[in-house]
């Protein structure tokens, strides 16, 4: 049977330019980079040149990009190391109910250490009003944290409207970019993360931005490497395919007709569907699609077993027994939540997939709404 990838918002193949480049780094720069001696520097060197790929993808400079283990410790150390490094007994901080449980569970330690958060929520369609966000701020308020693009939806933030209240408010600004670094341009914020392989690059690797002057308190403690941001030798090997992928990174000119081909297939063919996010911009690769009286788990598996790879939602969150925290927020009953599948598309889909894809959904949910002593009723 061949099987066929839609699951790229959870993890990307490696391309076979990160392959190579981590593989030639084993045997070419395996040495410590913080060594002084000739094989050390070679290894400082491809480090260094690694740093540098990931900053042109950012347009920003290499001393202003911390290499990280991925998007969660990049997350959690701009929200904790912001907050944390910041003077003052009262401190408050900003985010949406549509983030990643990275950022949730951040400010939720945050919580814990007598930290204020305010979690702003969103429209139907899944997006933050920025005047929501604007009547948040306090005199105390230290940072806000928006992500850039959802990962379950796809749906695109106002980061650049919402950054530009946080400079007139003397406010840090950081945004979760793991879903839209490589596919939009990084804004104007003092934090931003991203992840390898989000990426075609090996899992283990991260990198935050760090506008420069910003300060912030390391979370382990240990050496002095990244610039005393992030104790403990570098993965030398993982940044090294990071940056080979970094350099080749960019949406797929083909990656907005084959979405736009899935959707209106399903939502035609397919009886009681609808697109959640559809009233908000979004990435290209990226439809989350509601099937009435369709357990999204129960359809996840029978496409797996027609072959087809695809998700319910977030992938640190698979298995969860709660429906998408992200749909809950947009006012999404329970059972439509639950009865939700993301479809995220990437370089090796093209039509033929897609077209098989459609025809196996048509299959699945007909066959499992059969089986629903629930549905005849909806």
């Amino acid at each position: 049977m061949n099987r066929f990838y839609f699951d790229h918002n959870a993890t990307t193949p490696v391309c076979p330019e990160a392959a190579q480049a981590w593989s030639c780094s084993l045997t070419d720069a395996w040495a410590n980079p913080s060594s002084i001696h000739r094989d050390g520097q070679a290894a400082r060197n491809a480090l260094e040149s690694a740093r540098a790929q990931v900053a042109a993808l950012l347009h920003c400079q290499p001393a202003q990009i911390v290499f990280t283990s991925g998007g969660t410790e990049s997350d959690n150390l701009a929200i904790l190391g912001a907050v944390r490094a910041h003077p003052g007994s009262r401190k408050h901080v900003v985010t949406s109910t549509i983030e990643h449980p990275a950022v949730l569970a951040a400010c939720a330690q945050l919580e814990r250490e007598g930290v204020a958060v305010t979690y702003v929520g969103v429209d139907a369609s899944g997006l933050v009003n920025p005047d929501y966000v604007k009547r948040s701020l306090r005199p105390e308020t230290v940072l806000i944290s928006l992500m850039h693009a959802n990962n379950e939806t796809g749906v695109v933030q106002p980061v650049e409207q919402i950054a530009a209240l946080a400079r007139e408010a003397g406010v840090l600004m950081h945004s979760d970019g793991v879903q839209a670094a490589g596919r939009l341009q990084m804004p104007q914020v003092d934090l931003y993360s991203v992840s390898a392989h989000k990426m075609y690059a090996p899992k283990g690797c991260g990198a935050l931005y760090v506008r420069s002057g910003i300060e912030l308190q390391t979370m382990l403690y240990g050496g002095r490497h990244e610039r005393s941001r992030r104790p403990g030798t570098e993965n030398v090997a993982g940044a090294v395919a990071f940056g080979a992928a970094a350099g080749l990174a960019q949406d797929n000119d083909r990656l907005p007709a084959l979405r736009d081909r899935l959707e209106s297939a399903i939502i035609a063919q397919v009886p009681g569907t609808r697109i959640n996010g559809s009233g908000a911009p979004r990435i290209s690769n990226t439809t989350n699609i509601s099937f009435q009286g369709v357990e999204g788990e129960s359809l996840v598996i029978a496409l797996d077993l027609r072959g087809f790879a695809v998700s319910t939602g977030a992938a640190c969150s698979s298995g969860a027994l709660e429906p998408s925290h992200v749909l809950l927020a947009m006012g999404l009953p329970r059972e439509q939540a639950k009865a939700s599948l993301r479809f995220s598309l990437g370089r090796g889909n093209d039509e033929s997939q897609v077209d098989a894809l459609i025809s196996a959904v048509i299959a699945s949910a007909a066959h499992l709404r059969r089986l629903s002593p629930t549905y005849a009723h909806v």
